[in-house]
């Protein structure tokens, strides 16, 4: 019988069972509307209310400067078209990545339509910011900087500090879509200047259709969703107290034990890179070596589709993912990877692995070895791999 080994937690993550607990009787016992005034509305407002205070102190702010979301796509949504609005008199300029989550690069298409102009900064062979590229792209109508604190993908870790001292001298607002990175690293809001963040619950061991968006108080952000007066009249509608509270106890687990997880994820994923490069010739490691997320692995195969690895790969029990757009019925590799300077063919040929709490040795053994056999199978029925070896062109390295 052949195994279920998840590695594939940047896309969602299992609901820790005391998340679970936590919410269950907001669905059936303190189920009230946390706008009513009587009891059982009164203890949803009060449950909401401490998931709030457990979220700001994770990030050293006031709770007050924390408003719930329906994840991570609403939440850079309303601070990219927000922003937009609210500063339009100041100018109508906005830089960002060319590597960012499409939550923010669509939402930037979507205003230029709307007549504003956005940059997109470059970055290097490993997928970090050109600090200089965006020192130069900065002018007198900048209104906003979006980067993203680490990267889906490939995992590297962006120089946040940096970019928001930048944004601050320029008195230009700073937002990072911190998604992949809040409660896998540790993040100093105030230390990097940052106005805006970003962040899903599901990415962190809690609930799907919940997360955050922090504001920095003194910032003219409007509301995103009219109707009622909740979340300080910046979003209406009636609060998901069972998310936010399961997202509440998430936070809370993440950071009581996040230094032991990042110590237990990063000895493994560096042991599977090690392991890879290795065994598996005319591979390439994507993303900085060491300024990663600890649970993120991204190699492109040369001469194998990302497609055909995955399909091979779930048929061993093993769930991953691809740097390919190609499973969601695009024939463009991966955004990211292009502008690490992958050539079209490598691109398509990629593969994510992200850890995750309960990963073993022994489940990266046996997808290691289901790595090897896959991709010899596959590049034994590509000709371009019979010609690249005929040839006597063999590296080791792409």
């Amino acid at each position: 019988m052949k195994p279920f080994i998840y590695l594939d937690h940047a896309a969602t993550t299992k609901t820790a069972k005391e998340v679970v607990d936590a919410m269950l009787p907001y669905f059936t016992e303190q189920f009230g509307n946390p706008s009513s005034i009587y009891g059982i509305g009164a203890a949803g407002k009060e449950a909401v209310q401490g998931a709030r205070e457990q979220i700001a102190h994770s990030l050293g702010v006031q709770s007050n400067e924390i408003y719930f979301t329906a994840g991570g796509s609403e939440a850079d949504n309303w601070a990219l078209k927000a922003t937009a609005e609210a500063y339009a008199a100041k100018g109508k300029h906005i830089i960002t990545s060319a590597i960012e989550h499409h939550a923010v690069l669509h939402t930037c298409q979507f205003l230029e339509k709307h007549g504003y102009e956005v940059t997109y900064v470059g970055v290097d062979e490993n997928g970090i910011l050109k600090l200089d590229e965006l020192k130069a792209a900065i002018r007198e109508d900048t209104i906003l900087i979006s980067v993203m604190f680490a990267n889906n993908e490939i995992g590297t870790v962006q120089p946040i500090e940096e970019i928001g001292a930048l944004a601050r001298e320029h008195d230009i607002l700073f937002h990072t879509d911190a998604v992949q990175a809040y409660g896998q690293i540790p993040i100093d809001v105030e230390r990097c200047h940052i106005d805006m963040l970003s962040a899903s619950g599901h990415k962190l061991n809690g609930p799907k259709g919940i997360g955050f968006l922090y504001i920095r108080k003194g910032l003219k952000i409007r509301s995103f969703i009219h109707g009622g007066a909740q979340e300080r009249a910046r979003r209406a509608g009636t609060e998901n107290v069972p998310g936010i509270v399961g997202l509440g106890a998430a936070v809370a687990r993440a950071m009581e034990h996040m230094e032991q997880r990042a110590a237990q994820e990063t000895a493994l994923r560096d042991y599977l890179i090690e392991r890879i490069e290795a065994e598996v010739p005319y591979c390439r490691l994507n993303g900085d070596r060491k300024k990663r997320l600890p649970n993120n692995v991204n190699f492109s195969f040369r001469f194998v589709e990302g497609e055909s690895l995955l399909i091979m790969l779930d048929m061993e029990g093993i769930c991953a993912s691809s740097g390919s757009a190609c499973t969601s019925g695009s024939l463009d590799p991966s955004h990211v990877l292009l502008a690490i300077g992958l050539p079209h063919e490598i691109a398509h040929g990629s593969l994510r692995l992200t850890l995750g709490e309960e990963t073993t040795r022994e489940e990266l053994d046996y997808v290691i070895e289901a790595v090897k056999k896959i991709v010899a199978r596959l590049r034994a029925m590509s000709p371009l791999y019979e010609d690249f070896i005929k040839s006597g062109k063999a590296e080791k390295q792409i």
